[in-house]
């Protein structure tokens, strides 16, 4: 394990802000990460608090989300003022643009980085040290974060990253390793060790999204020992689109095995046969999704749930959700 060394402007969060700075959220594909993530935003943005949103895999999942225009190469964007009186905005990030910054920042190349733009010699940089991008990337998120640290007036009080799923999520954040064959001594490794500061202290946590599925929860299980040797700080497990229910396990056991009566006033003997076929699918499935979250019990994280909308999601509904994550998550909101 490398040592981290922690620089001196490093400061703690502001105690009356929410408990960390920087959220990454990350999920298996299909699980609803970025709904997740946009929803946290939603959760942290109270009382004026700026809270950035962003996205790094190049999908324009947070405009799809929000409803608005596609957030490429168009920087900082609001998105929605919460009606807890709080703004979330919204910034694409790409490996291009965020290699042209760091080239105006560190050797003022403005024009000339463009120029090597137009010759395609980013594409060519990236494909040859594919770590580079997921340094330009982070390194981006780190410029952002770290504006509340350093008490810019154009400072985020959260930044949320929709991050890459589960499977590469360690890799992504395993700042030092890509940065290992790239440099030794300069900017890009100055850059490297800053980021990697601020991964590895209090600002940082690490937030895994998951459905009541095997396979998702396994990917979740392989997340968190894959994150655990970074010391990166691991926060919720996040459960969403659990099927609600008003009944009981032995209530479930019982409709699951056809036992349960049911008989809807109006309807034929038929009909009802078939409604209560149908209700002990249901119940079979709800029974299977409860030994699965006793699974995640025993990851020893907080657990959160969050309930499936039959109505799909929509903007309103993420001011849904974000109830639900600043009741399970207060400690983390801090609202």
């Amino acid at each position: 394990m490398t040592t981290v060394h922690r620089p001196s402007w490093l400061t703690p969060p502001p105690s009356d802000g929410p408990r960390h700075t920087l959220h990454i959220v990350s999920g298996k594909g299909g699980t609803g990460k970025t709904t997740i993530a946009g929803s946290l935003a939603c959760a942290l943005a109270t009382d004026g608090r700026r809270v950035l949103l962003c996205e790094v895999e190049g999908r324009d999942a947070i405009s799809q989300l929000f409803n608005t225009d596609s957030l490429r190469n168009r920087g900082e964007r609001r998105l929605i003022k919460t009606p807890d009186g709080g703004t979330v905005y919204g910034l694409a990030m790409d490996p291009e643009n965020a290699l042209m910054e760091y080239l105006e920042t560190f050797y003022h190349l403005g024009l000339a980085g463009k120029a090597l733009d137009r010759f395609g010699v980013v594409d060519f940089a990236t494909s040859i040290a594919p770590g580079l991008q997921d340094v330009l990337l982070t390194g981006k998120v780190y410029e952002v974060a770290r504006r509340l640290i350093k008490g810019l007036p154009n400072a985020y009080d959260a930044v949320v990253l929709d991050a890459p799923p589960t499977g590469r999520i360690a890799k992504f954040l395993n700042v030092h390793d890509a940065v290992a064959d790239l440099a030794k001594v300069g900017p890009i490794r100055g850059q490297a060790d800053s980021i990697n500061a601020v991964l590895h202290s209090e600002h940082t946590v690490v937030h895994l999204v998951t459905l009541l599925e095997d396979m998702p929860i396994t990917e979740t299980v392989e997340a968190i020992d894959d994150l655990t040797p970074t010391k990166i700080e691991l926060g919720a497990v996040i459960a969403n689109m659990i099927t609600p229910t008003s009944l009981d396990q032995d209530q479930l056991a019982l409709a699951a095995e056809h036992r349960l009566p049911i008989a809807v006033p109006g309807l034929s003997d038929v009909a009802n046969k078939a409604l209560a076929d149908e209700f002990a699918v249901d119940a079979q499935r709800m029974l299977a999704e409860h030994q699965r979250r006793l699974r995640l019990q025993q990851l020893d994280r907080p657990l959160v749930q969050v309930d499936l909308d039959p109505f799909g999601i929509e903007v309103e509904s993420l001011f849904g959700i974000a109830a639900t994550l600043q009741d399970q998550l207060a400690d983390e909101v801090r609202a």
